[in-house]
């Protein structure tokens, strides 16, 4: 067995008995595959986006592909509630800083000493969470994206597109069958400004 499907496999593996436990918090029982990461990873204006933020990082599998796209100088911050993961993920990118709770977004950025973010990932599965704490979230990316910033999120179904257009711009939605589930891609742009 090559070490390149060792690592996937152990990633399936783990990813499986963290969904096991937290179900509603991990969302899938499979990580996000590379055809997913990617979509999600090549709809991010890398060329003028200093900070990031990514929100559900879980075991990295759009997280990897940061560093490849990156700047140097781009700030990026990583946030994912399940505390193994999140220590694996510390482990794995000690340059970015990784934070426990998306519902205090803003509060993580001003510590990062970040004005706004350009862009924030996400892989979280806001329609597994009560509508208050789906509504939070979305406060919080609104209020820490920049003027014309992105929201890049990856839902398994359409059902937050009505809240998420209430909120941004639906810049395109793209629909991902190379992932187990099928996922929708949403590219959302915050109002108040354009992003070139």
């Amino acid at each position: 067995m090559t070490s390149n499907i060792k690592a996937q496999l152990q990633e399936r593996l783990l990813f499986i008995s963290r969904f096991i436990k937290a179900p509603g918090q991990i969302g899938s029982l499979t990580p996000s595959s590379k055809f997913l990461a990617k979509k999600m990873i090549e709809a991010v204006p890398w060329k003028d986006a200093s900070a990031i933020a990514e929100l559900g990082a879980g075991t990295g599998a759009i997280t990897k592909y940061i560093p490849r796209y990156a700047r140097t100088s781009t700030k990026v911050l990583l946030f994912e509630k399940d505390a193994f993961l999140r220590t694996q993920l510390e482990r794995q990118y000690p340059e970015f800083p990784c934070y426990a709770d998306g519902c205090e977004l803003q509060l993580a950025v001003r510590s990062e000493g970040i004005e706004q973010l350009d862009c924030i990932l996400s892989g979280l599965p806001f329609f597994n969470f009560p509508r208050a704490v789906r509504s939070k979230l979305i406060e919080q990316i609104r209020l820490s994206l920049k003027p014309g910033g992105l929201f890049i999120a990856f839902q398994y179904s359409q059902q937050m597109k009505s809240q998420l257009c209430e909120h941004f711009i639906m810049k395109d939605i793209q629909f991902v069958t190379m992932n187990v589930p099928p996922a929708f891609v949403y590219i959302c742009q915050n109002k108040g400004g354009s992003f070139e």
